[in-house]
């Protein structure tokens, strides 16, 4: 099953006190990147979040967003720092001093500055939360496969259609040959009778200069290897998972025989054929990039 890196997931689950959101999303990353924003309360869950998302995902650089609210009353704890106070009241009253005006301590705009009161919300009940973030990161995940699952068909399919493309233009330089050969023959052979007139041209040496070109010119090695690599491709595309290093290095097996068959040719409908090849290869490692 093919895989796409790029997907989405968002899971909930709640009770009476707490409810718990997760959303993850991705994109290609060479290995698997977990990054993960969460309150530092619940930090105490970080190291777990991170191993089931690795039991289940192979690779891209997923981003994962939690976050929780509390539902009805719950207890929170103000406290008052005394020393944050003194020191405005200190610097207000220097203040005052220096340019020389009146200064009488105002306790409700003292208690509107930073830090002099805090509020910290009631201690997490671990033991009470912990299956709620199972719960909502479980249908996060499950919905970030499921949308993976949807990208990697649309790229098999259009993976598959190039792979019959490339096939298809292989077909045409392999039935291209005979046909240079037999140009080729003809042109000697007429480029022979303008030299010798008359005399006739040893059919001996025209068929060792026959050989020697067509030696120069073969790519059956190439055309068989091509084959063979567009047939693992299609086999890999069916495999379980994790395939994308291996589809990757399939093509460049494929654009390195593109390649050499566009170095031995010096037919312009040969090479013509060879662009194109390297053009869908090329598109095809583009969609590669894209699976896990």
């Amino acid at each position: 099953m093919v895989l796409s890196m790029t997907g989405f997931g968002r899971g909930e689950a709640s009770d009476d006190i707490y409810k718990i959101t997760v959303e993850m999303k991705s994109v290609n990353h060479r290995y698997l990147d977990i990054n993960i924003r969460m309150p530092h309360t619940f930090s105490f869950y970080e190291n777990k979040m991170r191993a089931d998302i690795k039991e289940r995902v192979n690779r891209g650089k997923v981003d994962v967003f939690f976050s929780f609210e509390t539902q009805g009353d719950q207890d929170v704890e103000i406290n008052y720092n005394s020393s944050v106070a003194a020191s405005y009241i200190a610097g207000m009253k220097k203040m005052a001093e220096e340019y020389s005006v009146d200064f009488v301590p105002d306790v409700k705009s003292i208690a509107r500055f930073p830090d002099v009161f805090t509020m910290k919300d009631a201690k997490v009940d671990e033991e009470r939360i912990t299956p709620l973030v199972d719960a909502a990161l479980g249908s996060a995940i499950d919905m970030f496969l499921k949308s993976r699952e949807t990208e990697g068909k649309k790229l098999y399919d259009d993976i598959v259609d190039k792979l019959t493309s490339v096939s298809e233009v292989t077909d045409k330089i392999e039935n291209r040959y005979p046909d240079i050969l037999d140009e080729y023959r003809d042109r000697i052979s007429k480029k022979a009778e303008e030299l010798l007139g008359d005399r006739q041209i040893d059919e001996r040496v025209l068929a060792t200069e026959m050989v020697v070109y067509a030696d120069r010119l073969c790519v059956d090695e190439e055309m068989v290897r091509l084959r063979t690599h567009i047939s693992h491709m299609r086999k890999t595309l069916e495999e379980a998972e994790n395939i994308g290093r291996k589809l990757d290095f399939l093509t460049q097996e494929l654009n390195r025989e593109a390649n050499t068959i566009l170095s031995k040719s010096t037919d312009i409908i040969i090479a013509d054929y060879g662009i194109e090849l390297k053009t869908l290869i090329e598109k095809i490692r583009e969609q590669i990039q894209n699976i896990e």
